[in-house]
């Protein structure tokens, strides 16, 4: 696709605060979601509680580290990781401490690579990672989320399934792509924001039909969470401070770390799930490339995505707790907006640091209907799948060692093959890829039956020659 704004292009100040506005409403349900879930895991087992604002002022401070780091080369947002939502869960018992101390870790684990890529070069992951490992793989980040995004589309706000819910998400997800292709020029670069705010009024139409009428089943949206913020109306209920995770370390000390016992637990809790994201972040950064027309593994390169990675978690964890990771959803706002300007991202960077001190935005984004945000996903993952299936086009499919290797991958990926160990759970993701990687080694060890036939017909039509001559 032909860009509206290359990486190094600044839009027009008004336009470009409305395309940041726009990434944040595409990122922000999720970077939300990450502390939620985690909160329900814990149950009020542990005095710990995970914040989203402190999560968004986290993911924004995250993200403007890794554009440092990355040299403003890479545009995409760093949000919460939903990988380490069991690590998170089990530190909540390590207390606040616990938490950052987890974040630490994954986040050196990136560092680490980091330095070792910036010593040895990448050549290791163009053996290890071909155009028919990664293709398949970027496809099976966004088909691995298609479940999520319906199931997100057909529930109410009770989350159950509702006919009401799906007609609300496919309207926003039709508007969204109208907007898109026939709109003008202006519209096309913000189809999220209209497909969102179309969905919602919508929504907020059979929800007021619901209350007059006493129609339980018209109710798609819950506006609790903006009634509890306005109830009483304080100047509190405008602005907060977010429960920083470094606020809490302070009041609740380190005693439920239980010294360096604790500490190993820990380290075991974060340190393969950063590993196993590892891989992740290369698929990611391949799928960015493959938008923009860019290598960026080669430049700003891996050894730098990582380290933005790696240092963006780390401080962005000291403030918001939850281990930050690049997001699927930035790449396909980038991709059906066309705009790739990394100021866009600087400055959706910047939107979600001042909008978590500003409660009204928060509880508004939690008021925003599920099955809306799953009708916007539908556009967000498709993306995703059809730039790893773009990638796949330069792989020769006739031959069975390559079919192998994408088959596996898929198969395995969006059957939802998970591993679980003591300490760690390996995702469907990275399970398929590294089967995809040993299934390539292994077919490609050596020279097919093919190559070797072409070979001995070519030597003995050498051979041939030499006695003519």
């Amino acid at each position: 696709m032909k860009l509206v704004y290359d990486v190094e292009e600044r839009p027009p100040f008004r336009k470009n605060l409305i395309y940041a506005f726009q990434q944040l409403l595409a990122i922000i349900a999720a970077t939300l979601l990450v502390p939620t879930l985690v909160n329900l895991g814990t149950k009020g087992a542990t005095e710990v509680t995970m914040s989203q604002p402190a999560a968004l002022f986290g993911a924004g401070v995250g993200t403007l580290i890794y554009v440092l780091c990355t040299q403003k080369k890479s545009p995409i947002f760093l949000g919460s990781s939903f990988a380490f939502i069991n690590p998170l869960i089990g530190a909540c018992t390590f207390g606040y401490l616990g938490i950052f101390l987890g974040a630490v870790f994954a986040g050196l684990v990136y560092v680490v690579i980091a330095l070792i890529i910036a010593k040895v070069g990448t050549s290791w992951v163009d053996r290890l990672m071909p155009p028919v490992i990664i293709g398949p793989t970027v496809a099976l980040i966004g088909l691995s989320l298609c479940g999520s995004a319906v199931s997100n589309l057909q529930s109410n706000a009770a989350g159950d399934y509702n006919l009401i819910a799906i007609v609300c998400g496919l309207f926003a997800f039709l508007t969204t792509i109208v907007v898109s292709v026939r709109g003008g020029k202006a519209v096309r670069m913000i189809p999220f924001i209209i497909g969102i705010l179309a969905g919602y009024v919508l929504a907020s139409v059979f929800t007021a039909i619901g209350y007059a009428t006493g129609c339980d089943y018209l109710k798609i949206i819950d506006y609790t969470p903006l009634v509890k913020n306005f109830s009483p109306f304080t100047v509190k209920s405008l602005f907060a401070v977010p429960d920083f995770t470094f606020l809490g370390i302070f009041a609740h000390g380190t005693d439920a770390l239980n010294g360096i016992a604790g500490v190993l637990q820990v380290l075991l809790l974060f340190g393969p799930v950063a590993l196993v994201v590892f891989a992740e972040h290369i698929a990611d950064h391949e799928n960015l490339g493959s938008v923009i027309r860019r290598d960026l593994i080669r430049n700003p390169g891996l050894h730098r995505t990582l380290m933005g990675d790696g240092l963006g978690t780390i401080v962005g964890s000291f403030f918001g707790g939850c281990p930050n990771t690049s997001y699927g959803e930035a790449i396909g706002c980038v991709a059906i907006s066309g705009d790739a300007s990394i100021s866009t991202i600087i400055l959706t960077a910047c939107l979600a640091m001042i909008f978590s001190f500003f409660s009204p935005f928060v509880a508004f984004v939690n008021t925003i209907p599920v099955c809306v945000i799953g009708g916007i996903c539908i556009a967000l993952y498709g993306f995703i799948s059809v730039s790893g299936l773009r990638m796949i086009q330069t792989v020769d499919l006739n031959d069975n060692r390559n079919l192998y290797v994408v088959s596996v991958i898929l198969v395995l990926g969006i059957g939802g093959l998970t591993l679980n160990l003591k300490y760690v759970q390996i995702t469907s993701i990275a399970t398929a890829l590294i089967m995809g990687i040993i299934v390539n080694l292994l077919m490609h060890k050596g020279k097919s039956p093919e190559e070797e036939e072409e070979e001995q017909e070519k030597k003995y039509a050498c051979d041939k020659d030499e006695k003519l001559f």
